[in-house]
């Protein structure tokens, strides 16, 4: 069954697949040059305009698989030799330019960037053109028309310019670091850097090994992404991978919801409203676009690291390795309050290129048990789950406080609910803005193997499937862990 939603997708993989084989083996820094010509193989070239081209930027991506460029410190990098493809964005006159004699696009350019050939057609000079757009709403033919990069309408936060060799440029400040670019970009050429060799080599250091143990936490997006196999079998592929344990990170999700709710009654009461902390690019979000906000943030860890903490409280030696959809989370892990607790972040893309770099074929194995969480820690993989689970909590706590969610569906609902918080708490209308920077939640993450609405039906259904029915039993589990 297919495993990926594009061919980029399943590109990277094989770069991921084929570093991760070579490391197993301690055979990587021998045979790294060659691992393009192991994808692309003859001298055919099966994407560009030559095989020593393509094979080119394969060692680019080879380069962002084992680490990226280490002097940048952004999660999210530009292969500049792949970003080649796409045509100048801005404002273009059409062939459907009729050469009137109106000239209304010329009279209501304030910059003097437009002229005409002596076929009256309109022209855009670039050098002067601000991109304000007025000359496309007065044109009659609607002949002007905006074209953006894929990578450009992805980013919500217009963190992406083009540069001066026509490649696309990220602005680390402004860049949240959600991966949206590197889903969207139709040649692959934005990237995560990955870390699947840190995490081998942990995995390698635990054989044999008893007070050296690698845990994982898995989100609960997992329960959507390998299509080909049941839940239990990929949390036994895991721990063939070796693994010791692996740990649903729904269970931190209950964690957090028990804290995030009584929080939430003592910021109302102080400010008026309260942000979700669950998703690292809605926080870093408000962090670069909206720092007179930072305040309204809540405290709470999210549940990756509420969950590594108590983990490494229990088992001081131990390393923990968080898996899912998102790459902000790669991000997440570096920073203060997190880096003593979380060693690594794998996307399901790189957890896929694990299991077949040792040639697990999930499908063929046996099921293990993953029945930590609640039912509300694991549905904080979808749009309106924390919010649902944070209700929840409250009522379990008899806490006598009406939750009043603004549930935010991507980026740009994020941007509308933060600029009312900004003006007035009072005109929000709600007390908790819940933020979530991928349009569904965690499901379709960058790092996820398939997006689209099937994933909120498996992971409402895993949800349903919990062995604990309230937040206060998952919660309980913990004083045995």
């Amino acid at each position: 069954m297919r495993k990926f939603d594009t061919k980029v997708q399943h590109l990277k993989y094989k770069v991921l697949r084929e570093v991760a084989r070579l490391a197993w083996k301690d055979q990587l820094l021998e045979n790294v040059m060659d691992i393009p010509k192991m994808i692309v193989p003859g001298k055919t070239p099966t994407m560009r305009c030559c095989v020593y081209k393509e094979r080119a930027i394969l060692g680019e991506r080879v380069k962002i698989a084992m680490g990226g460029d280490t002097s940048n410190p952004n999660i999210i990098q530009v292969i500049d030799i792949a970003c080649d493809e796409c045509p100048a964005a801005g404002y273009e006159v059409t062939d459907s330019c009729r050469g009137c004699l109106a000239h209304r696009c010329e009279d209501v350019c304030k910059r003097g960037a437009i002229s005409f050939d002596h076929n009256h057609v309109a022209h855009i000079d670039k050098t002067k053109c601000v991109e304000c757009g007025q000359c496309a709403k007065v044109c009659p033919y609607s002949a002007i028309v905006n074209r953006k990069r894929p990578c450009q309408v992805a980013c919500k936060v217009k963190a992406i310019s083009i540069d001066e060799n026509n490649a696309a440029a990220i602005d680390n400040e402004k860049c949240i670091q959600c991966g949206a670019c590197v889903y969207q970009c139709p040649f692959g050429a934005i990237s995560d850097k990955s870390y699947i060799l840190n995490v081998i080599d942990m995995i390698k250091k635990s054989e044999g090994n008893k007070n050296y143990k690698v845990y994982a936490i898995v989100a609960p997006a997992f329960a959507s992404q390998f299509m080909h196999a049941k839940v239990g079998q990929a949390i036994t592929g895991m721990k063939q991978l070796g693994f010791h344990t692996v740990i649903e990170a729904a269970l931190g999700g209950d964690m957090v919801a028990m804290n995030e709710s009584r929080e939430l009654v003592e910021k109302v009461a102080e400010k008026g409203a309260m942000t979700s902390s669950c998703c690292p690019a809605f926080v870093r979000y408000i962090q670069t676009a909206f720092p007179e906000l930072v305040d309204f943030v809540s405290h709470n860890p999210s549940p990756m690291v509420a969950l590594a903490k108590y983990i490494k409280s229990t088992d001081q030696n131990s390393k923990v390795v968080f898996v899912g959809p998102c790459t902000a989370k790669k991000a997440e892990c570096q920073l203060e309050g997190a880096k003593d607790y979380v060693d690594a972040v794998l996307t399901f893309e790189e957890l896929q290129a694990l299991f077949d770099s040792k040639e697990i074929e999930l499908s063929e194995l046996a099921e293990d048990v993953l029945d930590n969480a609640s039912y509300f820690g694991r549905i904080f993989a979808r749009t309106g789950g924390l919010s649902d689970a944070v209700a929840q909590a409250l009522k379990e706590q008899n806490i006598d406080f009406e939750t009043k969610p603004v549930v935010c569906n991507g980026i740009e609902e994020c941007r509308m609910a933060l600029l009312k918080l900004s003006k007035n708490p009072k005109i929000l209308g709600g007390n908790f803005i819940e933020g979530m920077a991928c349009l569904g939640g965690c499901i379709n993450g960058a790092g996820c193997l398939t997006h689209g609405e099937k994933n909120k039906a498996d992971v409402d259904k895993y949800g349903r499937e919990a062995m604990e029915k309230t937040i206060s039993d998952a919660v309980s589990i913990l004083q045995n862990f």
